[in-house]
């Protein structure tokens, strides 16, 4: 992975600064919006340390998201506040399992193998909790009350307060991005990349190829379960929907649009994917026509996967960049 240029890390300091600044400009509506966009980009980077750095396609990244968010709302009182501590932990610790037990049978595929596998194994979440009383049904659970973050007496942040939840997920938003820039300048990134470009070489060059992608999906799958106790939490409720192919697909596109094997391509997706729908979709802007806006948006991820082969990151960056 190659080093950050100068501009690109000045563009993001600039970034992420007007970001914990817009909260004490934004109104709420706009402020909850770019808290879910955060969300979705941490999910973003999550699914490109698969797409973009393994080489791992996947179809069922929602089953992570979704399990998270079913983990934190089967963990909460119904109304008091639940431990923060404990709650989002178990989260991951449950998406972690859950990649580590599937990946040992995944990650025996390839292609278009591995791609139906994956979201079988996401629809055979979806409809656990679709078919069964355990997380609702179709209904779904509420979580009326946001976890409690405290330090022995103290509460560190107070969770029901939007801007600080923003101020929480922008957090957590830097983290994962610095978490995985310095994990794929690792050895071990190197041989990940290694392993999408030929994996055959690499295994004959004594690498236990099986191992790399292993732990690869593993993380990926913690990751994605952060995004996904986030995402519970702000809108105080999950149901199957979060666990469809259409979650995984959304995100996949966040991917391919922002550009793949680009940590912040996939931050770039997910801002101009959820952005772009809420525009398109906004019947005060193209009245009548706004019904359609999965058309025009069709055609715009067209536009870019055939004039933008690098997705719109490649417009801010050199070549090669991460």
């Amino acid at each position: 992975m190659n080093k950050t240029s100068p501009t690109l890390l000045a563009v993001m300091v600039i970034v992420v600064a007007a970001l914990a600044a817009f909260p004490f400009v934004g109104e709420k509506f706009y402020v909850q919006l770019v808290s879910k966009v955060m969300i979705m980009a941490i999910f973003a980077m999550s699914l490109d340390l698969l797409v973009g750095f393994a080489g791992l396609v996947s179809l069922g990244h929602a089953a992570f998201f979704g399990l998270a968010g079913y983990v934190a709302a089967l963990m909460s009182p119904q109304y008091e506040a639940g431990n923060f501590w404990t709650t989002l932990p178990a989260a991951m610790a449950a998406c972690a399992a859950f990649a580590l037990i599937t990946g040992f049978l995944v990650l025996r595929t390839s292609g278009i193998y591995f791609i139906m596998v994956t979201l079988a194994f996401a629809q055979m979440l979806f409809f656990i909790f679709h078919d069964t009383a355990l997380g609702g049904g179709s209904d779904g659970i509420y979580i009326y009350v946001k976890p409690e973050m405290m330090l022995g007496d103290i509460k560190l942040l107070d969770l029901e307060n939007f801007n600080v939840f923003y101020w929480l997920v922008l957090g957590c938003l830097v983290a994962v991005y610095l978490l995985l820039r310095q994990l794929l300048r690792s050895n071990f990134g190197h041989a990940l990349i290694g392993i999408k470009t030929n994996d055959h070489r690499m295994r004959a060059l004594g690498f236990p190829t099986f191992r790399y992608k292993l732990a690869a999906y593993v993380m990926s799958g913690a990751l994605a379960g952060l995004a996904g106790y986030l995402a519970a939490l702000q809108f105080g409720f999950v149901n199957p929907e979060i666990l469809s192919w259409h979650t995984s697909g959304n995100v996949l596109m966040m991917v391919i649009l922002g550009g793949m094997g680009t940590l912040h391509g996939a931050v770039v997706g997910a801002f101009s994917f959820i952005l772009l729908q809420e525009v398109l979709s906004n019947q005060a802007f193209f009245g009548s026509v706004a019904k359609h806006w999965q058309l025009t948006m069709g055609l715009f991820i067209i536009a870019v996967a055939l004039f933008l082969p690098k997705g719109l990151a490649g417009l801010f960056s050199r070549r090669g960049e991460k």
